[in-house]
């Protein structure tokens, strides 16, 4: 059902440096800051050739991002997102399954914009695991 590796999302304390780490220390390929209100977060995308990392920081009270960062200060991997062909039988057949679908399961359009959604990670091993239509 999961395809490729969409990317890895990374939250961080200071979005500005961990950019430019990546971009001067690592010599990857930074995208600019956008703002994602409906998830309460600021990303940064950096292309890598197989894959993407996404930095998150929070946007706005209540950021769910702000939570994480509280109990690791330093930041850290947040989620892994995996593509799908049809997000809404991915959900479905994760349902019939037994997974918790967070967010009453109903689809968001992400970062990419294209609907993504969020498995609850006591049900993959602690892992938080997005899934984006492609």
């Amino acid at each position: 059902m999961i395809g490729r590796l969409n990317h890895v999302a990374i939250a961080v304390p200071d979005l500005e440096a961990a950019s430019a780490q990546y971009r001067t220390m690592l010599g990857a390929d930074v995208g600019p800051p956008q703002d994602e209100p409906d998830h309460g977060v600021t990303v940064v995308f950096i292309t890598l050739p197989n894959t993407k990392i996404e930095l998150l920081y929070p946007l706005g009270d209540g950021s769910p991002i702000q939570g994480f960062l509280d109990k690791n200060p330093s930041g850290g991997i947040h989620h892994i997102c995996y593509e799908v062909d049809d997000i809404l039988a991915a959900r479905d057949h994760l349902l019939a399954e037994g997974a918790r679908v967070l967010g009453g399961g109903a689809p968001k359009i992400g970062a990419h914009g294209k609907p993504v959604l969020f498995l609850h990670p006591k049900d993959f091993n602690g892992c938080l695991i997005e899934l984006e239509q492609v």
